[in-house]
Formats: C-alpha cells, sequence, structure tokens
C-alpha cells in the first residue's frame, strides 16, 4: 500500500492506494506550519480504513510550499549568481529583469567572470582563478549562505560549473551550490534564473524536508517518502532538499496525472476546479504536456520543466454578482473563507458553490438556505462558469479535433456533464481527491535535454545515445529497471548553429522500484 498526499493552499488532500484500488480517502484543512494537517490527514485515512505503518510502502507529497515563498518573497535566503561568460554576456547581467522585492528579499548579488563554452563545447575563454577567488571572497565577506552558478552552453559541457562549485565549498564550507546545467534547459537567461530562484529556496527546502520526514518518522512510518516533480514523476526527499523548484507545478500535475489514472483517458484535457481558480491541462499519453516557451515565475522567467496550464479565475468560492439581470462569476474569490461566507453555510455572499446547491448538482450546507435564488440567475451563473471553461479548453487545444475532458476537484460541481466543443465530459470516482491520487500513483523519470552535434548518416545513433542517458537516468532515481520506457523524443534542428546541431530532448518515465520493509 502507498499513501498520497497533495497540500494545497486550502486544504489537504489524502489518499490510501493498494495497487490500483483506492481504499480510503479523505479532505482536510491545511495548516499553517502544513506537517500538522498532513499528520490529521493521515490520522483520518487510518480511522476510514485501519492500517499498520510497516503495510505502507511509501508515501508521495505533493505540495505548493516552495513556489508559494517565491511569489510571497517570504523565506527567501541570501543569495550570490556567479555566471561564467566574458568577456560574451556583459551587457545583460545576474538579476536583469528581476522584480524589487525578490532581489532585495534575497539580498541578491550577481558576478561576472570569464568562462563558458560555445554550443560544440569549445572554450570562449578559460577560467580566472584569481578573478574567482576575489569573487569567492566578497561572497564570504557578505555573508550570503546559497550561490547560484551558471555559464554558456553548460547543459553541453559541464566542467566549468563544476570546478567552480568545487571551489566555492573549498573556500566557505556550509555554503549551497546549485549549477544551472542541472536545473534548467537551454537558454542562458533562463536557466540562470531558474537555478536563482532553486538556491534562495534551499534553507527552506532543507528545513521542511527534513520536517517531513521527522514527521512520517514520529508517526511510525519507516517508508520512503517522495515529493511530486513538475513533470508528473517522482523525486526522493534528499532530491528535493538540493532542487526545490522541480515541486513549483506539482499540484496542476498531480490532478492532471490522477485524472489520467481515474478516467483511463491518455489523451483528453483535464479540467481541474479548486476554491479560487479553474486549472485547464492537456494530457498526453498519460502526461501533462509541458510548456514550450519560457513560465514567469513570480514575475521571473525561467526555462525549467513545466506543465502547460491556462487558469480562470472560477471555482467554488468565486462571488458571484447579480447587474440587472447580468451574472458574473470572478474573478474575485472567498478562498479558505467558504464555510463561513457562503449563502448554504449560513454567511452573506453569494458563491458559485451556491449556484451549485440551488441548482440541486450537489447537496453541500444548508440548501434551504438557497431555496429563495432566482432559478433563471442560477442557471445564467451556471452557463457563464460552463462557457468561460469551454472556452480555455478550445484554446489549450492544437488541432480541430475535440478532445474528451476529464473533471476533477472538488470544485468540478460547478461544470455540466457536457461542455461546448468537447467530445465527451468525464466526472470519474473520487475526482475531488485526484491531486492525492496523482501523487501516490506517480512514476519515476529521467531526461535529457541539450545540442548534439548529428553527423550525415549518424542521426539514429545520436537518438540511440541520447534515450539511453534517459533511461540511465530514470534508473538512477529510482526507477525499476525492466518497467522504464520512452514517452516523449522531440528533436529541434538549430539552423543558426554550424555543425547539423541538433537539440534533442528524450524523457524517459518508469515504475518505483519499492523495496521490502
Amino acid at each position: 500500500m502507498r499513501i498520497g498526499i497533495d497540500v494545497g493552499g486550502t486544504n489537504t488532500d489524502a489518499v490510501l492506494l493498494d495497487g490500483h484500488s483506492v481504499l480510503a480517502e479523505t479532505k482536510t484543512a491545511t495548516s499553517g506550519d502544513v506537517t500538522s494537517g498532513i499528520i490529521n490527514a493521515i490520522d483520518q485515512l487510518r480511522r476510514a480504513r485501519p492500517f499498520e505503518t510497516t503495510s505502507i510502502k511509501a508515501v508521495m507529497i505533493g505540495t505548493t510550499h516552495f513556489i508559494n515563498a517565491i511569489i510571497e518573497a517570504d523565506r527567501l535566503c541570501p543569495t550570490a549568481a556567479v555566471r561564467l561568460g566574458l568577456p560574451a554576456t556583459a551587457s545583460l547581467p545576474p538579476l536583469v529583469g528581476w522584480p524589487d522585492r525578490l532581489i532585495k528579499a534575497t539580498s541578491g548579488t550577481g558576478y561576472l567572470c570569464h568562462g563558458g563554452h560555445e554550443f560544440d563545447g569549445r572554450l570562449i575563454s578559460p577560467m580566472d582563478r584569481s578573478e574567482l577567488m576575489r569573487v569567492i571572497e566578497d561572497i564570504h565577506a557578505r555573508g550570503i549562505r546559497t550561490v547560484a552558478i551558471s555559464s554558456v552552453f553548460s547543459p553541453v559541457n559541464a566542467e566549468l560549473e563544476q570546478e567552480v562549485a568545487s571551489l566555492v565549498l573549498e573556500q566557505i564550507p556550509g555554503v549551497h551550490v546549485s549549477m544551472s546545467h542541472e536545473i534548467g534547459r537551454m537558454g542562458l537567461l533562463e536557466r540562470e534564473n531558474a537555478t536563482i530562484i532553486n538556491a534562495c529556496l534551499r534553507e527552506l527546502a532543507e528545513q521542511v524536508c527534513t520536517g517531513l520526514a521527522a514527521t512520517l518518522r514520529e508517526a511510525g512510518f519507516t517508508a520512503p517518502l517522495y515529493l511530486s516533480q513538475n513533470d508528473g514523476t517522482l523525486m526522493d526527499v534528499d532530491y528535493a532538499r538540493e532542487y526545490p523548484v522541480a515541486t513549483f507545478a506539482s499540484g496542476p500535475t498531480n490532478s492532471m496525472r490522477g485524472a489520467a489514472f481515474l478516467s483511463g483517458l491518455e489523451t483528453c484535457a483535464v479540467v481541474d476546479v479548486g476554491g479560487t481558480t479553474s486549472d485547464v491541462g492537456i494530457l498526453q499519453s498519460g502526461f501533462p504536456r509541458e510548456a514550450t516557451a519560457e513560465v514567469s515565475v513570480g514575475g521571473v522567467r525561467t526555462n525549467f520543466r513545466m506543465p502547460d496550464v491556462l487558469s480562470v479565475g472560477i471555482g467554488g468560492g468565486s462571488r458571484v454578482r447579480v447587474r440587472d439581470d447580468d451574472v458574473t462569476v470572478g474573478p474575485d474569490s472567498v478562498g479558505y473563507r467558504l464555510r463561513e461566507e457562503a449563502y448554504v453555510f449560513g454567511g452573506n455572499t453569494l458563491t458559485a458553490t451556491d449556484l451549485a446547491v440551488a441548482s440541486g448538482h450537489t447537496e453541500v450546507g444548508d440548501p434551504s438556505l438557497v431555496a429563495q435564488l432566482d432559478p433563471s440567475h442560477v442557471r445564467a451563473g451556471l452557463d457563464r462558469i460552463a462557457a468561460e471553461v469551454a472556452e480555455i479548453v478550445d484554446r489549450m487545444r492544437t488541432s480541430p479535433t475535440p478532445l474528451p475532458v476529464a473533471l476533477v476537484g472538488g470544485g468540478s460541481i460547478l461544470l455540466p456533464d457536457e461542455l461546448e466543443g468537447a467530445a465527451k465530459v468525464l466526472r470519474p470516482d473520487h475526482f475531488a481527491v485526484a491531486n492525492a491520487i496523482g501523487a501516490a500513483i506517480a512514476q519515476i523519470g529521467g531526461e535529457v535535454d541539450r545540442i548534439f552535434a548529428v553527423a550525415p548518416g549518424k542521426r539514429d545513433e545520436v537518438l540511440d545515445t541520447a534515450k539511453q542517458e534517459a533511461v540511465d537516468r530514470a534508473v538512477a532515481a529510482g526507477a525499476e529497471p525492466a518497467s522504464v520506457e520512452i514517452v516523449d523524443v522531440e528533436e529541434v534542428p538549430i539552423a543558426y548553429l554550424p555543425g547539423n546541431a541538433t537539440r534533442i530532448r528524450v524523457r524517459a518515465v518508469g515504475d518505483l522500484a519499492l523495496r521490502d520493509l
């Protein structure tokens, strides 16, 4: 058996799974310290379906803890950004374009040094050790505790980043180091930004991961702990300490993976309706379609793996306004105060949940408190919700062929059983906790994304090399070797570079290798 937990801003959802069977599910309020909310969720699972802690083979958790810290510009540690690229790249220094609030929250300091590579691995300029020593001394004097190292085309050749990291660790014992070739993709500024974000979260990640692991141990669990990644796969808790940015989109990703599991659909649109927003994404081969362009996180452009998701301000707590028979829904929401402010709970705010109850779609709170609502206003509000969600689904399609739509999340009760433009609409069993199920059934992945020089007649050989490297990375991350398969291959010839340069991205995925306890 395994436990899946998804920690959202309002609710913490948890499920107990035995193979593909959902044995128990629960939804509790998220606590300020996160860990006590998780323990409450596990206690409720045990009451719903008693189990021994020794029978649990793994615990999987998805959390928004780290991305919230960036959005709120809070709990971030002082960070230095060291870039190897001179004499090139000087016109756009590290932290260029960052919001002032984040620069202030991280005490952000940028340094430019000689180094970097061309796309084919040739040096731009050799590393200057004396220059780096002066930079390291300044970092140490400022009391900076974490360092982000980036180098031009480091995904092709990471030697300089690794050499500088060793030098920093040698001179400043105990400092945290993040290297861009391990975090971002091609694109220097976006990869560097992703690395700086990762670096400023390292101390928080250490606290959160240590707290989660200790909490589970104190509760009697000996099973390994995993955290959900942006691409729908898992990482162990030690990896999460090093790479907290990998968790940023775990919420919508878990919901989409859970939708695939519950609906049996491998290719479809997924609408996850929460208390404040509805997130719409596309499943391809059972995994979320990834964003192809840079992704903005807290106002900073990055290029690490993130799902392609569009959001609309419609959820169970969305405020409903009626003016001269014109009904509007959202985008503002009562959020976590739904059980205090909605009509059906005795409050004074008309919400989308009140419309769903008044229409007979669901039974929540006291239906008699919305009996006086004008049926035409109720119908108009629900029609508005369905139309806006259908429009977002239509915008996410890349072909004229209608897609089936899977509805998940507790707020999906707002949506009808048919949506304009959808091939069909499914609301699977356990839809309200699809996010926790997505965490519980997640697999282990490995990815290669870099530029190769493809000689004439060598394309297949280069592809095979990239595929094997992706498989090896998945196995090293904890996947069962026999279960690993290639789920995505992308080739993009780069015409502006010489030598038949081609960007190749390969992703491999396999089942988690569960050890006997």
